[in-house]
């Protein structure tokens, strides 16, 4: 509805006009009925201002465009016209940094974006943009506002485009905690980070209504598109949060690890630290099973290696096989890539490849050093996998390591076969440290499955010492080539280290990368196999 004037305030006086203004700010900050906050309430969901409250530190939130509101005539829309036009926008900064910040409200219109609220978007995304900091985007939106016509669809269009120019530049966080349907899903999926919050976040392109209708299919909303699936399924999120509470803590910590754009450094909160071996580095010294096909935690690994033990981790729930997420080495903060032999033996298939290789690209736009933990038989093997596109989209996690400038190193633990032990940070791709540990095993393939192929002709004509004779030179097989001293006498490793000693060595090289300077040929872009 519009916003007359009150009779009680004469605007004609200066103190009129400043009591209009305050009329104004209250009408565009409770712009939701009091039904539709209490029914927002009901369903477990914070409103639009109380989430950037929840974000920001305390009196830190700029509002823009407060009152902003839409022009649109068709279907009686005229007769309603609340201020902010179903978004908050503005700036504030998060434990002392500077951060752009949109919330859509979906007690105004249930959040459904037209021209203005686009263009509210767009702007604090420009504004995100010229300033260099991060941008977060917390969607709760019926989808478009159909009553505005294309006039939303080109406010999408435009949001999309700024996502795009917006990416390697500055970090871009979604944070979905209600429904996101239709062309709106684009957005998050074009950001760096999606947080989705079990039994509330939905997304998909179509619904369920639709789904059933075109192909018959009968799907509910969290099957189709519920946090659970995008985190376990699709790969569209990468952390579930438990409530709104926790989805918001998540983003904080994340932003840690983050610089506030592609031209600053991430925070470092510096402390040198105690290259003595201690009780626990000799832990690693017994971690890798007698046994090659005896798994172990990687996360132990990690945990050993940075900081108080501390690795956040991304994407945990989608393809385990692979581990992603980040941690500090003396106070700098690194991003992790590491096969989890737990989960199908840390065979890469298509999900760990792609998972892996939008996070190395993401770590490198950031200027992150990507530490990487090797222990992979291969690519899992299938014709799933195959007509899937194994090979095209397994070629991205090379293209990931091979175009990063950020300081490399990788730490082979045991298994490094075949094409995979190429794609995992090597030598070849570019990593600057490579390192080894004495259980590691780089061959071209493992020892029962190279014995098969080298000598069936002697242990087909063994007879009855069939058995013997394969278990002989399986032995010899292990013993001349699973090992990391062939790839250490050809410099494709620089050093073969004791267990104990890695979180030295790493401390040490990060120390000496810190000054990487490393220039690629000149192009317009490259073009990764998508």
């Amino acid at each position: 509805m519009e916003q007359a004037v009150s009779d009680d305030i004469d605007i004609r006086t200066t103190a009129g006009k400043l009591a209009d203004l305050q009329r104004r700010i209250q009408q565009a900050t409770h712009a939701g009925s009091q039904r539709a906050v209490e029914k927002q309430h009901a369903k477990g969901k914070l409103t639009a201002r109380e989430r950037i409250e929840l974000l920001l530190d305390e009196g830190s939130f700029v509002e823009l465009d407060e009152f902003a509101r839409h022009r649109s005539t068709n279907f009686g829309l005229e007769a309603n016209r609340p201020y902010g036009d179903g978004v908050v926008t503005g700036y504030g900064t998060v434990d002392g940094r500077p951060v752009a910040v949109f919330s859509q409200d979906f007690t105004v219109f249930g959040g459904a974006l037209g021209e203005v609220y686009g263009q509210k978007i767009a702007k604090v995304m420009d504004f995100a943009l010229k300033t260099g900091c991060p941008v977060i985007g917390i969607n709760d939106s019926g989808g478009a506002r159909i009553q505005e016509g294309v006039a939303s669809l080109g406010a999408y269009g435009e949001i999309f485009r700024r996502n795009t120019h917006a990416s390697g530049v500055i970090p871009q966080i979604s944070l979905v905690v209600g429904p996101c349907a239709g062309g709106a899903v684009y957005s998050p999926a074009i950001t760096d980070f999606t947080i989705m919050v079990d039994q509330t976040s939905h997304m998909f392109i179509t619904g369920p209504d639709v789904i059933k209708t075109v192909t018959g299919e009968d799907v509910g909303f969290e099957e189709l598109g519920g946090a659970r699936t995008h985190n376990t399924a699709s790969g569209v999120a990468h952390h579930m949060a438990a409530d709104e509470k926790d989805a918001i803590d998540y983003v904080k910590q994340l932003l840690s690890y983050l610089p506030s754009n592609n031209l600053s450094e991430p925070p470092v909160f510096p402390e040198e630290a105690d290259l003595t071996v201690t009780d626990e580095d000799l832990e690693l010294d017994t971690l890798v099973p007698d046994s090659a096909n005896q798994p172990y935690d990687m996360h132990t690994v990690i945990e050993h290696l940075l900081d108080d033990g501390e690795f956040f981790e991304t994407q945990p729930l989608f393809a385990p096989n692979i581990l992603t997420g980040f941690g500090r080495v003396e106070g700098h903060p690194v991003g992790i890539v590491a096969n989890q032999p737990m989960q199908f033996a840390g065979c890469l298939d298509i999900d760990a490849s792609e998972k892996a290789a939008r996070f190395v690209r993401t770590c490198d736009a950031f200027n992150l050093p990507v530490l990487t933990f090797v222990d992979v038989p291969g690519f899992l093997p299938g014709v799933g996998q195959e007509h899937d596109g194994i090979i095209r989209r397994g070629a991205k996690l090379i293209y990931a390591y091979a175009e990063a400038t950020v300081p490399l190193i990788t730490v082979i633990t045991r298994k490094a076969f075949g094409g995979a032990y190429d794609v995992m940070g090597s030598k070849h791709l570019g990593a600057d440290l490579n390192l080894a540990w004495p259980t590691a095993q780089i061959a071209v393939m493992g020892a029962q499955g190279a014995v098969n192929i080298l000598h069936r002709r002697t242990i087909a004509d063994a007879g009855e010492d069939a058995d013997a004779t394969r278990a002989r030179l399986v032995q010899e097989y292990e013993d001349t080539l699973l090992n990391p001293y062939i790839a250490a006498e050809r410099g494709y490793i620089d050093a073969v280290i004791t267990p104990s000693d890695t979180r030295a060595h790493i401390v040490r090289g990060l120390r000496h990368l810190r000054t990487k300077r490393e220039t690629l040929p000149p192009k317009k872009h490259g073009n990764i196999p998508l």
